[in-house]
């Protein structure tokens, strides 16, 4: 971190509400500065992991999630100026609409992330059959707030000249803040979207050319230059006198590892922070394909299965009989597994989606039903109540969860739980994390970026397996 770092070009885009065209808009005005030849730092605001791998693919640097639930401000501060140090400039998308948070104070809301990062902030109008009120709309937002630095408004989905000039008017008329783009409806919308927002880009063959619409578009239609200006003015920041967010330091009693990760168009929802903290305590990285290795390699010391969405994937998943297999014989055999959300619902024994059953990894002793509605979407927080190899007893662990699926256990089967849902829903309402010798599988992804602990767990259980034993907490270091 250096002070370069902590006066790195930034905005915030954000909107009135959901749906306002955010994302596409942070997605092409990343592409286009990428496009001429600067290097751009993205960050999502919120847990978002769908958003964040657009803006991964758009950069061609990982996207980092800035979360005040998940994590606290002088963690949100040192991964900003972390892994803003070296960039040209940065870019944050919002989420929701600029105030909205999780009480009635606005917690965790960009216009506090904004506030906190002392950011100027880009506000998205969905300007439809509208016109001076939109000025109006704005207006509110300065007066809601007047310690936010609302620094621009674009306006989207402007029916014609007449409109967006009317708009305009009104807007710099009223609230002393520049338009800085019009965009008019556009029909053709190469992205499209599911349940959970935006297709990820490791299911659609046609992202790069939706990334050139998405570039195109505000390159025609948004003021560059005003907006780079803006960014330009971003306040400067100070260091936190936070330990680093992600651990750096090998621990002297952990020889190598390897640990595999299995990363493909099932499994692709990773937080970079927990990659990170695994190759921070000196593990090796290996990465593998459920779809087209033949088997889980042999010579791994554990395994860690993280979320993305295997219904859609589920033919090519049944169809690798070895892997599953192999997969299977390792959970009974001992390796350690840590699965998120897809990779809880890959080790059950089956998965029902649109009408076909997909036989699974069988390494637990459930079936998992799709449901047209989400089982589980939101922050959680988890209280670790039964022993096991990860979490110490009565340790809270704050996470988030994102799933349409519903486990149905066999009967007579009741499996070991690790955690009590004090908030969410996980498994049932109730519990999350199944235990199965050194398996464990939980609807709950963990952000290390706020859970810096999180990559012991793996760490120790891994050299507990190689033939160490048991090791304690407190060998492993904060």
């Amino acid at each position: 971190m250096n002070s370069t770092a902590a006066s790195i070009p930034r905005i915030i885009i954000s909107a009135l509400r959901g749906g306002s065209g955010k994302t596409i808009l942070s997605l092409g005005l990343t592409s286009l500065w990428m496009e001429q030849g600067l290097k751009v730092a993205p960050f999502k605001k919120g847990p978002d992991f769908i958003d964040a791998g657009w803006l991964t693919f758009a950069a061609g640097t990982p996207c980092y999630n800035l979360d005040a639930f998940l994590m606290t401000a002088p963690q949100i501060l040192s991964s900003f100026l972390d892994h803003a140090e070296g960039s040209d400039i940065s870019i944050i998308e919002g989420n929701r609409g600029l105030f909205d948070g999780l009480d009635v104070e606005g917690c965790s809301s960009t216009a506090e992330l904004a506030k906190l990062l002392k950011t100027p902030v880009i506000l998205v109008v969905d300007v439809s059959m509208a016109t001076r009120t939109v000025a109006a709309l704005v207006k509110g937002c300065q007066a809601f707030d007047p310690a936010l630095g609302l620094g621009g408004v674009i306006l989207n989905r402007v029916a014609g000249p007449r409109q967006e000039s009317l708009v305009r008017e009104a807007v710099e008329t009223y609230c002393g803040i520049p338009v800085l783009g019009a965009i008019p409806k556009l029909k053709g919308n190469p992205f499209p979207e599911r349940h959970m927002g935006l297709v990820p880009t490791h299911e659609r063959e046609e992202s790069i050319s939706a990334l050139r619409w998405a570039r195109e578009t505000v390159d025609r239609y948004l003021d560059m230059e005003r907006i780079l200006d803006l960014a330009r003015r971003a306040g400067k920041l100070a260091g936190s006198p936070e330990a680093p967010v992600v651990e750096t330091r090998q621990p002297p009693e952990a020889p190598s590892l390897r640990i595999g990760y299995i990363l493909d168009p099932s499994f692709w929802f990773y937080y970079p922070e927990n990659l990170e903290s695994l190759q921070g305590f000196g593990a090796r990285l290996v990465q593998i394909n459920s779809f087209e290795d033949a088997r889980l390699p042999e010579d791994i010391d554990a395994l860690y299965i993280g979320g993305g969405f295997p219904e859609t994937q589920a033919r090519y998943l049944a169809d690798n009989v070895p892997f599953r297999e192999s997969l299977r014989k390792a959970v009974e055999g001992g390796l350690p597994v840590y699965a998120e959300c897809g990779g809880l619902m890959y080790l059950g024994k089956m998965l029902h989606y649109e009408g076909t059953s997909y036989p699974m990894v069988g390494a637990l002793p459930m079936e998992l039903i799709l449901e047209k509605r989400p089982q589980g979407h939101g922050y959680t927080i988890l209280e670790a109540e039964h022993a096991n190899p990860y979490f110490s007893p009565g340790e809270v662990i704050r996470g988030h969860e994102f799933h349409y699926s519903r486990p149905v256990f066999d009967r007579g089967q009741t499996p070991d739980f690790v955690f009590k849902v004090r908030r969410g829903h996980g498994i049932d309402g109730r519990r999350d994390g199944i235990l199965k010798k050194n398996l464990l599988a939980t609807y709950t992804h963990v952000h290390a970026g706020g859970f810096p602990d999180w990559g012991k767990g793996l760490i120790r259980t891994a050299l507990a397996r190689r033939g160490g034993g048991f090791l304690p907490r407190n060998q492993i270091k904060d």
